[in-house]
């Protein structure tokens, strides 16, 4: 799945954001070593954080029908995860920088989802591949910690999340179709009703009167008042 979502998303950049232009793009972390050895304009889109998405986690199983309508099998629903890129432009002015990010910006926001012809693989089960940016960090995480652990210096940037599907592949097969309705036979000579679903017996003998024998202790005798 993650495979598919970074070339999603080079997809849309480059047929958006960079169309017509030579700019590279990258998913190496851009750490100072690559910043030396980098000697062409480029747009790097570095995957530092994979989360699920705990809103969108859905409960019970999904249905699968047979063409004639009936239950084969069952599978729980696909789960959700959050991939955060850090988008940054690299060229030799800091304003060429600034307008790579504003052409990456204005393509995002016109997007609140992957365009679905960009999608292949497993991310084509018909759900949106949801698309947020610049959103403010979580508490537990900030831009500055970033970069200190890729070892370089802060740097214009933008936070990208797309929240993609991923099928689970728990699938539970589903017991026979009934085809024919429950029967119940109720001419037991002794009183008692069966069911020939259940395979079970009933007993249906009216109160104060045994099944084979004489009336209980205490009963009245039928015919009597």
């Amino acid at each position: 799945m993650i495979a598919e979502v970074d070339d999603a998303v080079r997809t849309l950049v480059r047929g958006d954001a960079l169309d017509g232009t030579d700019v590279e793009v990258v998913f190496d972390a851009p750490t100072k070593d690559w910043a030396a050895r980098r000697n062409a304009p480029t747009v790097n889109m570095y995957l530092y954080d994979i989360r699920e998405d705990m809103r969108r986690r859905a409960r019970g199983q999904v249905n699968e029908y047979d063409q004639r309508g009936f239950v084969v099998s069952r599978h729980l629903p696909p789960r959700h995860f959050r991939l955060s890129y850090l988008v940054t432009a690299w060229t030799q002015r800091p304003e060429d920088e600034h307008r790579l990010l504003s052409a990456l910006l204005s393509c995002f926001v016109r997007h609140e989802s992957i365009p679905e012809q960009m999608l292949a693989g497993p991310l084509r089960m018909g759900l949106p591949v949801g698309l947020t940016v610049a959103l403010p960090p979580p508490e537990d995480r900030s831009f500055a910690d970033v970069w200190s652990a890729l070892g370089g210096e802060l740097k214009p940037s933008l936070d990208l999340v797309i929240s993609a599907p991923i099928d689970t592949g728990q699938r539970y097969p589903a017991g026979p179709a009934v085809e024919q309705p429950p029967v119940v036979d109720m001419n037991d000579t002794r009183g008692t009703a069966r069911s020939r679903r259940q395979g079970r017996q009933v007993d249906a003998t009216p109160p104060g009167r045994r099944a084979d024998g004489p009336p209980a202790a205490g009963a009245v005798p039928a015919g009597r008042k």
